[in-house]
């Protein structure tokens, strides 16, 4: 019985030894790894889930909600894209395409700058960011060339001059970028990742001066005639502006504020949050504006104005070219004569004529009107009666009655208005 007893403490000691040796390795591990990230995570990796560096996780955050909003206006577009009506407005689909595709590139991009870099990190860094963000600003001037004349004539030009403007005005940034990579990796053998921060804003100055000329065009598309499309052109200047102060921040910050602050390894940071800041700024100010504005109905610009006394007034039905009805109680001359004849007794002619006229009443009807008249009554006016006693069918009255001139009704003492 003893020494059964005594195999059993030595297997609970063997067993007890065994789990704090697993407990201490696996703490070794989790001491090696980041917090927040898995144990089979490469290490280039580890800022995407490093909860003791959380600016990746943000960044990666902001710019993963910037490139879901994009994909989400792309898919609008193309769906709304059949329902647009107005040609000028759908003219620009296809560079507001274009422009979306480079926002969600600088949205994926930043991941690029959250990473640890590498030889094929930092190739792709070098060459996409010139690209990208010359592809957006070539879209962005495109559109204020657009609403420039938009606003001053009222006509855009045609969407393939537009897309081919852009691409055009991108291609140069292209051909810049590859012959920096060539000069530098090939020529020189040196690693794609040793390169000064002067170089990367050097290769960039053909974006800094599409910038400006878009910010430039964008000024003068608020003075025109046309302003239906000013609203267009304020947005373009909003973006290029804000583009402009995002620019001067982080170079400033990525030249000369990280080595004077010695934060040398915030260089990555910097750009991007550069990257993010831009594409939401793209997003907010011209991507949303423009598709809204182009699924918002057509307005008229030419609606007639009924209330404005200074044109001249149009005829809104015209009787005589549409229904070709007898214009016969035009020449009446029943209706001439009844009129005359009720006028003359009026005024005073029993019989109806002016020749005739009492000797004796003579006096006696001109001591009354003058009577009349100081007592301050002009009497009736002779050309009273001609529109009063009548009856005169109207147009309508004419229609509804087959075409043919209706006689007046029997409760008919005057003028009355169907």
């Amino acid at each position: 019985m003893f020494m059964v007893s005594e195999r059993k403490m030595r297997t609970r000691q063997v067993f007890a030894f065994l789990l704090l040796y697993v407990i201490a390795s696996v703490a070794s591990e989790n001491s090696s790894t980041s917090r927040g990230c898995g144990l089979d995570l490469l290490p280039q990796y580890v800022s995407l889930c490093d909860l003791d560096a959380i600016w990746g996780i943000v960044v990666e955050a902001v710019a993963g909600a910037g490139a879901l909003i994009t994909l989400l206006l792309m898919l609008i577009l193309l769906v709304r894209l059949p329902f647009i009506k107005d040609k000028e407005k759908k003219r620009p689909v296809c560079l507001h395409f274009l422009f979306l595709l480079g926002t969600l590139g600088i949205f994926g991009l930043t991941f690029a700058f959250i990473i640890q870099k590498d030889e094929t990190i930092c190739s792709v860094r070098r060459f996409l960011w010139g690209v990208l963000f010359a592809l957006c600003f070539s879209c962005l001037l495109s559109q204020a060339w657009r609403v420039r004349r938009l606003v001053r004539h009222g006509t855009s030009p045609a969407g393939w001059q537009l897309v081919g403007l852009a691409l055009c005005l991108m291609l140069v940034q292209v051909i810049i970028n590859i012959e920096w990579l060539v000069l530098t990796l090939l020529r020189d053998a040196r690693p794609s990742c040793a390169y000064e921060p002067m170089d990367f804003v050097m290769a960039l100055i053909y974006d800094m001066v599409l910038l400006l000329m878009t910010l430039g065009l964008a000024l003068f598309t608020l003075c025109g005639k046309f302003k239906r499309w000013k609203l267009n052109g304020a947005f373009i200047l909003i973006t290029s502006f804000l583009s402009v102060l995002i620019w001067v921040a982080w170079m400033t910050m990525y030249l000369f504020g990280n080595t004077k602050l010695k934060m040398k390894n915030w260089n990555d940071p910097t750009l991007a949050i550069a990257l993010v800041a831009s594409g939401w700024i793209f997003v907010i100010f011209h991507a949303i504006p423009e598709i809204h504005c182009m699924l918002l109905p057509a307005l008229q610009e030419n609606t007639p104005n009924y209330f404005d006394t200074s044109q001249p007034r149009m005829r809104e039905t015209a009787f005589e070219e549409d229904m070709h009805l007898p214009r016969t109680y035009m020449e009446n001359k029943a209706f001439s004569m009844d009129e005359h004849n009720a006028a003359l007794r009026t005024a005073g002619y029993p019989n109806g004529s002016l020749g005739k006229r009492p000797s004796g009443s003579l006096g006696k009807r001109s001591s009354d009107s003058l009577g009349k008249r100081s007592s301050g009554s002009l009497g009736k006016r002779p050309s009273a009666p001609f529109r009063s006693n009548v009856y005169q069918p109207t147009e309508m009255a004419v229609v509804l009655n087959g075409g043919t001139i209706p006689t007046a009704p029997p409760s008919h003492t005057g003028r009355h208005h169907w």
